[in-house]
Protein backbone atom coordinates (compact mmCIF):
# COMPACT_ATOMS: atom_id res chain seq x y z
CA UNK A 1 0.00 0.00 0.00
CA UNK A 2 1.47 3.32 -0.96
CA UNK A 3 0.71 6.54 1.06
CA UNK A 4 1.71 10.03 0.51
CA UNK A 5 1.82 12.23 4.02
CA UNK A 6 3.17 15.08 3.87
CA UNK A 7 2.57 18.49 6.32
CA UNK A 8 3.53 21.72 5.35
CA UNK A 9 4.08 25.25 7.96
CA UNK A 10 4.35 28.71 6.52
CA UNK A 11 8.15 28.92 7.17
CA UNK A 12 8.96 31.43 4.08
CA UNK A 13 11.79 34.18 4.89
CA UNK A 14 9.17 36.96 4.00
CA UNK A 15 6.58 35.47 6.17
CA UNK A 16 9.13 36.09 9.28
CA UNK A 17 10.21 39.11 8.04
CA UNK A 18 6.58 40.01 8.15
CA UNK A 19 6.17 39.00 11.59
CA UNK A 20 8.94 40.83 12.55
CA UNK A 21 7.30 43.41 11.20
CA UNK A 22 4.00 43.34 13.29
CA UNK A 23 5.30 42.78 16.33
CA UNK A 24 7.54 45.98 16.19
CA UNK A 25 4.45 47.75 14.64
CA UNK A 26 2.86 46.15 17.67
CA UNK A 27 5.14 46.85 20.11
CA UNK A 28 5.99 50.40 19.38
CA UNK A 29 3.01 52.00 21.07
CA UNK A 30 3.83 50.28 24.44
CA UNK A 31 7.02 51.96 24.15
CA UNK A 32 6.15 55.37 23.31
CA UNK A 33 3.31 55.49 25.12
CA UNK A 34 5.29 54.08 28.58
CA UNK A 35 7.45 57.13 27.43
CA UNK A 36 4.69 59.65 27.18
CA UNK A 37 2.83 59.25 30.73
CA UNK A 38 4.30 60.35 33.83
CA UNK A 39 2.70 57.18 35.43
CA UNK A 40 1.18 54.03 35.25
CA UNK A 41 -2.58 54.28 34.90
CA UNK A 42 -5.02 52.01 33.25
CA UNK A 43 -4.95 52.98 29.77
CA UNK A 44 -1.34 52.04 30.29
CA UNK A 45 -2.47 48.49 31.14
CA UNK A 46 -4.96 48.30 28.97
CA UNK A 47 -2.68 48.86 25.98
CA UNK A 48 -0.38 46.64 27.18
CA UNK A 49 -1.90 43.94 27.39
CA UNK A 50 -4.03 44.17 24.46
CA UNK A 51 -0.75 44.41 22.39
CA UNK A 52 0.81 41.33 24.29
CA UNK A 53 -2.37 39.63 23.21
CA UNK A 54 -1.91 40.71 19.20
CA UNK A 55 2.07 39.74 19.84
CA UNK A 56 1.28 35.87 21.21
CA UNK A 57 -1.47 35.33 19.04
CA UNK A 58 0.52 36.35 15.66
CA UNK A 59 3.26 34.17 16.74
CA UNK A 60 0.84 31.10 17.88
CA UNK A 61 -0.25 30.92 14.16
CA UNK A 62 3.40 31.80 12.32
CA UNK A 63 4.45 28.83 14.17
CA UNK A 64 1.63 26.25 14.81
CA UNK A 65 -0.62 26.71 11.56
CA UNK A 66 0.18 23.59 9.17
CA UNK A 67 -1.49 21.72 5.99
CA UNK A 68 -1.41 18.14 6.13
CA UNK A 69 -2.02 15.81 3.47
CA UNK A 70 -2.48 12.03 3.22
CA UNK A 71 -3.37 9.79 0.44
CA UNK A 72 -3.95 6.33 0.56
CA UNK A 73 -5.74 3.18 -0.70
CA UNK A 74 -9.19 4.77 1.50
CA UNK A 75 -9.03 8.05 -0.45
CA UNK A 76 -7.47 11.52 0.27
CA UNK A 77 -7.20 13.15 3.93
CA UNK A 78 -6.42 16.55 4.81
CA UNK A 79 -6.36 19.54 7.53
CA UNK A 80 -5.18 22.74 8.13
CA UNK A 81 -4.61 22.75 11.95
CA UNK A 82 -6.29 24.43 14.16
CA UNK A 83 -9.13 24.67 12.07
CA UNK A 84 -9.31 21.28 11.25
CA UNK A 85 -8.40 19.02 14.41
CA UNK A 86 -9.40 15.99 12.91
CA UNK A 87 -8.43 15.10 9.11
CA UNK A 88 -10.96 15.54 6.80
CA UNK A 89 -11.85 12.54 4.49
CA UNK A 90 -12.79 12.64 0.75
CA UNK A 91 -13.28 8.97 -0.43
CA UNK A 92 -12.36 7.84 -3.66
CA UNK A 93 -16.06 7.45 -4.65
CA UNK A 94 -16.87 10.66 -3.85
CA UNK A 95 -13.79 12.30 -6.54
CA UNK A 96 -14.56 12.72 -10.35
CA UNK A 97 -10.87 13.35 -11.01
CA UNK A 98 -7.88 14.48 -9.49
CA UNK A 99 -4.35 15.86 -10.48
CA UNK A 100 -1.31 17.77 -9.50
CA UNK A 101 -1.35 21.01 -11.62
CA UNK A 102 0.69 24.27 -11.40
CA UNK A 103 -1.94 27.45 -10.33
CA UNK A 104 -1.21 30.73 -9.46
CA UNK A 105 -2.26 31.01 -5.90
CA UNK A 106 -2.94 35.17 -5.95
CA UNK A 107 -5.20 34.82 -9.18
CA UNK A 108 -7.17 31.99 -8.58
CA UNK A 109 -7.51 32.14 -5.11
CA UNK A 110 -6.45 35.86 -3.65
CA UNK A 111 -3.43 34.11 -1.95
CA UNK A 112 -2.16 31.22 0.28
CA UNK A 113 -3.98 30.17 3.68
CA UNK A 114 -7.40 28.39 3.95
CA UNK A 115 -9.30 29.96 1.17
CA UNK A 116 -12.64 28.40 1.43
CA UNK A 117 -15.57 30.10 0.25
CA UNK A 118 -19.61 29.97 1.58
CA UNK A 119 -21.38 27.68 -0.71
CA UNK A 120 -18.51 28.30 -3.06
CA UNK A 121 -17.89 25.67 -5.61
CA UNK A 122 -14.15 26.47 -5.34
CA UNK A 123 -11.82 26.37 -2.57
CA UNK A 124 -7.83 26.14 -1.87
CA UNK A 125 -5.91 25.38 1.63
CA UNK A 126 -2.19 25.92 0.48
CA UNK A 127 0.69 27.27 2.31
CA UNK A 128 3.65 27.82 -0.29
CA UNK A 129 4.12 27.67 -3.71
CA UNK A 130 2.45 26.94 -6.65
CA UNK A 131 2.17 23.11 -7.32
CA UNK A 132 -1.19 21.76 -5.47
CA UNK A 133 -3.39 18.76 -5.68
CA UNK A 134 -6.55 20.12 -7.73
CA UNK A 135 -9.70 17.65 -6.54
CA UNK A 136 -12.97 17.78 -8.25
CA UNK A 137 -15.46 15.86 -6.93
CA UNK A 138 -18.94 14.46 -7.72
CA UNK A 139 -20.78 17.31 -7.20
CA UNK A 140 -18.57 19.55 -9.55
CA UNK A 141 -17.10 21.46 -5.95
CA UNK A 142 -12.84 21.36 -6.45
CA UNK A 143 -10.68 21.52 -3.93
CA UNK A 144 -7.35 22.46 -4.32
CA UNK A 145 -4.36 21.17 -2.02
CA UNK A 146 -1.14 22.97 -2.09
CA UNK A 147 2.08 19.90 -1.96
CA UNK A 148 6.03 20.41 -1.82
CA UNK A 149 6.11 17.21 -3.01
CA UNK A 150 4.82 17.34 -6.96
CA UNK A 151 6.20 13.93 -7.78
CA UNK A 152 5.40 12.01 -4.81
CA UNK A 153 2.33 13.00 -4.88
CA UNK A 154 1.71 12.42 -9.00
CA UNK A 155 2.96 8.58 -8.02
CA UNK A 156 0.67 8.27 -5.52
CA UNK A 157 -2.16 9.20 -7.38
CA UNK A 158 -1.01 7.40 -10.43
CA UNK A 159 -1.19 4.19 -7.91
CA UNK A 160 -5.18 5.08 -7.00
CA UNK A 161 -6.20 6.54 -9.97
CA UNK A 162 -8.01 3.04 -11.21
CA UNK A 163 -10.36 3.74 -7.73
CA UNK A 164 -11.51 6.79 -9.04
CA UNK A 165 -12.53 5.19 -12.63
CA UNK A 166 -14.32 2.18 -11.21
CA UNK A 167 -16.74 4.09 -8.81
Amino acid sequence: MKVFVEQQRFNQWWFRLLAVGVIVMVAWPIFSFSSETSGVNTDFWIVLLISIFTIILFVWMLFFLKLETKIDEQGIYYGFWPFNLKLKHIPWSDIKSVVVRKYNPVTEYGGWGYRMGFGAKSGAINVKGNIGIQIVLRDNKKLLLGTQKENDARNVLQTYSHKIASS
